[in-house]
């Protein structure tokens, strides 16, 4: 925890904490002494904060009545962060049952349900999309094979898609995974001419740009992502083109629907980042 700022015992800062919670920042208040200290999960939480309460806390609706503080609760911190990002957590719920259903790419019967093109026969699939099965331009993110390829997709999408949640909201996140997702799968099957691909990389790295991007355009305390994340992702994806990390025993590497994926994600948070520089500057 990050130690934000300091305030009198007396002062009542109710307002101020209902209002980091509706930003979605993690944090809690101690007393120490004479004074409450507010901490923060990570410093562009503590620099929020700080500035929040040096230029006072904007006025907003209160919708539900204030609950007196009875202390930290592990269960109930879970249950409020799980209402603020029902769709990352849905998310990462349908990708764990298809790795169920398919045994992490090893049942042909299962992952046939998810690819890109429908099975044409009994051994070969078909050459064009069918706009009839239009869901399978989508599904093939939800494909996974092995289990690094899903614990690795999953951590990456819980990070950086329940900031864009609890930023922007649930609609907005799957706008974006849904059109990441198209692209990236749709330039991946062009690239490649086969239908056994699959991950959200496609889509996590669309995520990746968008918050670098809207986090250049118009910084704000949940697209502050740790330093050097987009530092590793950029050197994964460099390294992933090289053929360093399939000769390495890695399997085949999506790059089509890592590269596309980067940049429709990096002009989807140019566009919304500047539009929100351009309304917080009039």
């Amino acid at each position: 925890m990050f130690r934000a700022l300091q305030c009198p015992l007396e002062e009542d800062l109710s307002s101020f904490t209902r209002y980091l919670r509706s930003q979605g920042v993690v944090h809690r208040v101690t007393e120490e002494g004479n004074q409450q200290v507010v901490w923060t999960r990570d410093e562009a939480g503590a620099h929020f904060a700080r500035e929040c309460y040096a230029e006072g806390v904007p006025q907003t609706p209160d919708i539900r009545p204030a609950v007196r503080n009875r202390g930290p609760s592990g269960s109930a911190g879970w249950m409020q962060t799980a209402r603020g990002i029902p769709l990352t957590l849905g998310v990462l719920l349908v990708t764990g049952v298809v790795a169920l259903l398919t045994g992490l790419g090893s049942q042909v019967d299962g992952v046939v349900m998810f690819t890109f093109v429908p099975p044409e026969n009994s051994e070969y699939m078909a050459s064009q999309i069918d706009l009839g099965q239009w869901w399978r331009l989508i599904t093939p993110i939800f494909l996974h094979f092995g289990l690094m390829h899903l614990a690795f997709n999953a951590l990456w999408y819980w990070e950086l898609g329940r900031r864009i949640e609890l930023r922007s909201g649930s609609l907005w996140l799957l706008g974006l995974t849904l059109l990441f997702g198209l692209v990236s799968n749709s330039v991946q099957w062009l690239f490649s001419g086969q239908p056994f691909f699959g991950g959200l990389s496609g889509v996590l790295y669309g995520l990746l740009g968008y918050c670098w991007i809207y986090q250049l355009m118009a910084p704000n305390v949940h697209f502050a992502l740790p330093k050097g994340v987009v530092v590793l992702m950029l050197v994964w994806l460099v390294l992933c083109l090289s053929g360093l990390v399939t000769l390495l025993g890695f399997g085949a590497i999506a790059n089509a629907a890592h590269v596309s994926g980067l940049l429709v994600g990096c002009a989807a948070g140019l566009v919304a980042g500047g539009s929100q520089r351009f309304g917080l500057s009039r």
